[in-house]
């Protein structure tokens, strides 16, 4: 009898191991920042409940069955505190009083990445974190997009994709390569079996497909050329801005007159390049007179804003980190011009003084887009056939902590979207 009295009492008592719910920080205490984005998917897969803390230690995660959630953090890597119910109280509290927020997580996203057959992970720096962060994810590519499968995903992502048709302006510098020729091909068969007679002609269907997903409510992030040449696809729906060196015919001659801005996501009041021999897409590209102004790595920066936690959740999710300067990071586009923004897109994170942001995000219909300019947050110029990025050695890369704050964005509920 007093041995079961005993036991009872100590059930009873607020010891840790009989904690309330898991802390995992994400300031500077964290061991492995991007696998924590991971515990938490699972977490949220498992059907526990999460909450996002926002500012509150460098936006950390509180999520319940401590003791089963806590053996996977040490499984992964991933510092983790459990704490007693007193001790939650007192983190609300002072996320009552501060610019911070409780942000409930309430599903893991079903996630899509856009991508062609073929495509190694390492191509692509949001496969690379998913992949790191033990993340489940799908490969779609055009057939899938046409065929409606994007309602099956809160999440879609597009990373160095050329909706132009264009096969990203290489042709001058690699036509002649065996890769350049293997993906005009890959791309040219899939526009015949699916009934294209050219693949801008395909990809702009695409393109808009994915616009209508968005608006319908998905989520899309995208990086590196896709934002650039997915608005220019859609502003340039009926009109010919390809060269005859990539589709077989000239450009209508009064091309640029006729592209319509109310059709796209981000950008309006653009000039496409029309000169095959050029790597440039359009103006919405700073490079090459970014040059000028960041001649080096080293001057290669760009800060993130500071919004409100309460009245501004959702910016304040796609923020979070534990330092507000990210290195700078080359692409196929590396920045994006600030004066062909659309006057409701937000501004996340931008150099000083200069006409170039390097994050955005905005509303569309029901659902929203993130641009985040350039290819890998951990390889500063990264060429074709470079040996992949291994975020083992990067566990706490501000870049890819944006990335990973956009996979967890979709998880939050709705009513806690005030933007």
């Amino acid at each position: 009898m007093r041995l079961t009295i005993f036991i009872a009492v100590l059930l009873l008592l607020p010891l840790p191991l009989m904690a309330a719910a898991l802390l995992i920080p994400m300031d500077n205490d964290q061991t492995d920042h991007l696998k924590a984005y991971g515990v938490v998917y699972k977490a949220l897969d498992r059907g526990y409940k999460a909450e996002w803390l926002l500012n509150y230690r460098d936006g950390s995660f509180l999520v319940d069955h401590p003791r089963e959630m806590a053996d996977l953090c040490l499984l992964m890597g991933v510092a983790a505190e459990r704490i007693t119910s007193g001790q939650v109280a007192d983190i609300y509290r002072r996320v009552e009083v501060e610019n911070m927020e409780r942000v409930e997580l309430e599903k893991a996203p079903a996630i899509a990445v856009y991508s062609p057959p073929g495509t190694e992970p390492w191509d692509d720096a949001v496969t690379l974190a998913l992949t790191y962060a033990e993340i489940d994810y799908d490969l779609v590519w055009d057939e899938e997009v046409l065929a409606g499968d994007l309602e099956n995903y809160d999440w879609l992502h597009s990373h160095h994709e050329d909706y132009t048709g264009q096969y990203g302006k290489f042709y001058a510098a690699f036509r002649n390569q065996l890769w350049y020729q293997a993906d005009v091909r890959t791309n040219e068969d899939m526009a015949h079996k699916l009934g294209y007679s050219k693949v801008s002609l395909l990809k702009r269907d695409v393109a808009k497909a994915i616009y209508d997903y968005v608006r319908r409510g998905g989520f899309f992030f995208s990086m590196c050329s896709a934002p650039e040449t997915i608005d220019i696809a859609l502003a340039a729906d009926g009109v010919d801005i390809v060269p005859r060196e990539f589709d077989g015919d000239p450009v209508d001659p009064d091309c640029q007159s006729r592209l319509d801005f109310s059709r796209t996501f981000a950008f309006e009041n653009f000039v496409v390049s029309l000169d095959p021999m050029v790597y440039r897409r359009s103006n919405i590209d700073t490079y090459p007179d970014r040059l000028m102004r960041f001649p080096t790595p080293e001057s290669d920066f760009f800060f993130l804003f500071e919004f409100s936690a309460k009245l501004d959740p959702v910016p304040t999710m796609l923020v979070q980190n534990h330092v507000n300067t990210i290195d700078g990071f080359m692409g196929q586009v590396t920045g994006f011009r600030k004066s062909l923004l659309k006057k409701h897109v937000i501004i996340l994170g931008q150099p000083d003084n200069y006409d170039e942001v390097r994050y955005i995000h905005g509303n569309l219909g029901r659902g929203t887009f993130t641009f985040l300019a350039g290819h890998d947050p951990e390889d500063y110029q990264h060429f074709v056939h470079d040996p992949p990025t291994d975020l083992s050695l990067h566990k706490d890369s501000p870049g890819y902590r944006l990335i990973l704050n956009n996979i967890l964005f979709p998880a939050a509920k709705k009513k806690e979207r005030k933007t």
